[in-house]
């Protein structure tokens, strides 16, 4: 089979020129062309885990990215926050969330409770 780790951008550069020839036809599971398929797509996942990581948006991002996307108000936010002076100061960094306010905020805006607790 001769795979071996991805171990840069010149083995991850040659690991996805090869996995794109099976995307066209998608070998058949437990053939030797779809066991290498199947490691290579592991291997480059993981490269592209440990390399290129994804991390989680600020909590108060995550919020304005809600308004935006369901064209929220403040208004829509107290009740998820509290009053509007609340939420203003939320907003404005000005006050941190409570656990309360993360409930609220993802069982009633569908806002992720991980993009709200923050790293």
């Amino acid at each position: 089979m001769n795979i071996h780790p991805i171990r840069d951008e010149q083995d991850y550069k040659a690991a996805l020129r090869e996995l794109s020839a099976y995307f066209d036809d998608e070998p058949e599971p437990g053939t030797e062309d779809g066991d290498r398929f199947e490691v290579l797509a592991t291997l480059v996942e993981a490269y592209e885990t440990r390399t290129f990581p994804i991390e989680a948006p600020d909590p108060i991002e995550a919020i304005r990215f809600r308004m935006e996307q369901g064209e929220l108000t403040v208004k829509d936010l107290v009740p998820s926050i509290g009053k509007p002076n609340r939420v203003y100061e939320v907003l404005n960094g000005k006050r941190s969330l409570t656990i309360g306010m993360i409930r609220n905020l993802h069982r009633n805006l569908g806002i992720p409770a991980e993009s709200l607790i923050g790293a």
